[in-house]
């Protein structure tokens, strides 16, 4: 009989199915997009390809690319993008992510553009029939200063282009009622985000195709709403937080009515256009996605009550609707994201699409442990932690294992339990993980949220070292390896938290910031007054700006840092990881630093995915002096001997 028992080896030093090539080159990324006709249509983003982003249909159980080589779907509209596609009456219209120019798409047709050369940045496009013109958001950078974000109709038939709203800073999800007479759309002005405040407004269309009085539904600069749709009936619905929680309402003859009232988040943080929790059915039904905890699920909403579907998924994003049809992208602690069809009236569900055709044995699969822990000023905040997991390997008994304390972004983001191959890839070799939802992330109510307000710098590296210290009380971390890390916004609490406390023994800033006067200066339009808010108004707060900068104090930081930056980021500029290395650099401190040409804010590319896993590995390996099982390519880590 075989010997089953599992190897004695050191944490960080286990030999994982789950490989950093695994993950980049077998994974895609999945976002639903229509049900028409009885076809399915999705968003497939492919590492393998660059990065490239298609449009994918299927019908009768065969799926075919819609998008021909040469394109990719993808706006850049705050530069974060989404809507860039639109499926209506057989037809494909999308914006190709090289021009940004939105091309209509006809079966069995080439491609052919419907904008102008330099015509602006576009996304969350909608179909004017009776008009034969696409409603739009367009960012326009062909004037001085910041860009102009108007809600526009482009003419299918001559490209010409006419603003319909430019009044504000930003607008988005321009709605058309079922006869296209009546436009629903948001918009929200500096110094707010869409998670601030937002206003949704209404206008018939005239008989010219222009707007006419414009009506104010709801919101204002301390209501965030979200997602606007008609019923067949003509009730606009829409998502409001004035409760503390988004939750649905829809307009009728007694005025705004509530639906379903919970103690739950119908909503989401809009960081990117054509996002969707719920689609309303022809006979007046409502089907959401909503959020406790932490942990979605998939309802059905009739006279109020909510009635959730039985599914074996906790994280439910872009949610369509199409008569008795639901199309997701569903995930859990065991599943990988991925496209699932449901059928209303039988709740019998199946997959369209999956993100990883890997089978992983579940013995290397680590289970989220959903903890809530005490922070400072008495609050409490929340986190998943995963244990090490591998059966072929056991560590000695004298020893506890390295802790990555992992720091979502946003910071106006949330921490999913959904399986994460990037988080598996460590705890399969020995490490444990803490995804932390620090105050200020979504998920747990507009307060939770606000949390953060004047305080971004201070709450959440509070909560982030809170959390590595409930770990270590347990008996669950090593206090002398513990390690955090983060991308973006959460690249920033890692390095405030390297700076200002002695928690942590090394990080990664994963495009980071070190430098908040410098994020306020350069950073694109959609984030420039973001600060806002959770730090405070410039020229006003710029001494505690510099005041919560890591790059003004790195005399206080003395531990090893990796910084990992795409060189064509617009949202974080190099510059900020590059300062931070040069001074790290000079006081002697090890540092390393990975710069991926071709790269934006995150990686898409499958090389610089794997050599960001791997080289973050190597990182830990030199510093903690430990050899990984993974052949691992040189580093250069300066100061490190």
């Amino acid at each position: 009989m075989a010997d089953n028992k599992p190897d004695t080896a050191p944490y960080g030093t286990w030999k994982s199915p789950i490989t950093a090539n695994l993950i980049a080159g077998t994974t895609i990324s999945l976002g639903s997009l229509a049900i028409e006709n009885d076809a399915f249509y999705w968003l497939e983003g492919r590492p393998a390809e660059g990065g490239r982003t298609v449009i994918v249909r299927q019908s009768d159980g065969k799926s075919e690319d819609v998008t021909p080589a040469g394109f990719n779907v993808r706006s850049r509209v705050h530069e974060y993008g989404g809507g860039a596609a639109l499926v209506a009456d057989g037809e494909v219209y999308f914006v190709n992510f090289d021009t940004q120019r939105i091309y209509c798409q006809r079966p069995g047709d080439a491609p052919r553009a419907v904008t102008p050369e330099a015509g602006g940045q576009f996304a969350d496009m909608q179909l004017d029939r009776r008009r034969k013109r696409l409603i739009c958001v367009r960012e326009d950078h062909s004037g001085t200063g910041e860009p102009r974000n108007e809600l526009v109709a482009v003419n299918l038939e001559g490209r010409a282009i006419e603003v319909l709203d430019g009044g504000h800073d930003f607008i988005s999800s321009p709605r058309l009622d079922a006869a296209g007479e009546r436009l629903a759309w948001l918009t929200w002005d500096h110094p707010n985000m869409p998670w601030d405040g937002t206003t949704l407004w209404m206008a018939e269309i005239d008989p010219a195709g222009g707007l006419g009085t414009r009506q104010k539904i709801a919101g204002g600069p301390g209501e965030s709403i979200f997602q606007p749709e008609w019923s067949a009936d003509g009730e606009l619905i829409f998502v409001s937080d004035r409760s503390n929680w988004w939750n649905l309402y829809k307009t009728s003859s007694q005025g705004i009515l509530p639906v379903s009232p919970a103690d739950a988040e119908f909503g989401l943080p809009q960081w990117a256009f054509g996002m969707s929790t719920y689609g309303v059915v022809g006979d007046g039904r409502i089907i959401a996605s909503r959020c406790q905890a932490g942990v979605w699920q998939l309802g059905a909403i009739t006279d109020d009550r909510f009635d959730a579907f039985d599914l074996p998924y906790s994280d439910i994003s872009g949610v369509r609707v199409s008569g008795d049809t639901v199309l997701f992208v569903g995930a859990s602690p065991t599943l990988a994201p991925q496209l699932v069809h449901l059928d209303i009236g039988t709740g019998a569900h199946s997959v369209v699409r999956y993100s990883s055709v890997v089978d992983l044995d579940a013995d290397f699969i680590s289970q989220p442990e959903s903890i809530a822990f005490p922070t400072a000023d008495g609050a409490t905040a929340y986190g998943f932690y995963y244990a090490p997991a591998n059966r072929n390997y056991a560590a000695p008994a004298d020893e506890l294992p390295p802790l990555i304390v992992r720091g979502h972004g946003g910071p106006t983001g949330a921490a999913s339990a959904a399986l994460n191959l990037s988080i598996q890839f460590w705890t399969s070799r020995g490490f444990a993980v803490l995804d932390v939802n620090y105050r200020g992330s979504t998920g747990f109510g507009r307060a939770y949220r606000e949390a953060l307000y004047g305080n971004w710098g201070i709450a959440d590296v509070d909560d982030m070292v809170a959390g590595a210290e409930f770990l270590v009380a347990r008996d669950d971390a090593d206090p002398k390896r513990l390690m955090i890390r983060g991308g973006s916004a959460g690249g920033f609490t890692t390095l405030a938290a390297l700076t200002f406390r002695d928690t942590f023994s090394a990080g990664a800033s994963h495009y980071g910031i070190g430098d908040l006067m410098a994020l306020a200066r350069d950073t694109h339009k959609f984030e420039s007054r973001y600060l806002d808010r959770i730090v405070g108004p410039l020229p006003k707060s710029e001494a505690l700006y510099r005041e919560r900068s890591p790059i003004n104090y790195t005399d206080q930081l003395d531990c090893p840092v990796i910084f990992l930056q795409g060189l064509d980021d617009k949202v974080v500029p190099p510059n900020q990881a590059e300062a931070m290395v040069d001074a790290l650099k000079a006081k002697g401190i090890p540092v390393a630093y990975l710069a991926f040409e071709g790269e934006g804010h995150g990686f898409r590319k499958a090389e610089n995915v794997e050599r960001a896993l791997v080289g973050e590995l190597t990182f830990y390996g030199r510093v903690f002096q430990f050899e990984p099982a993974d052949k691992v390519p040189p580093l250069e880590i300066h100061n490190l001997a």
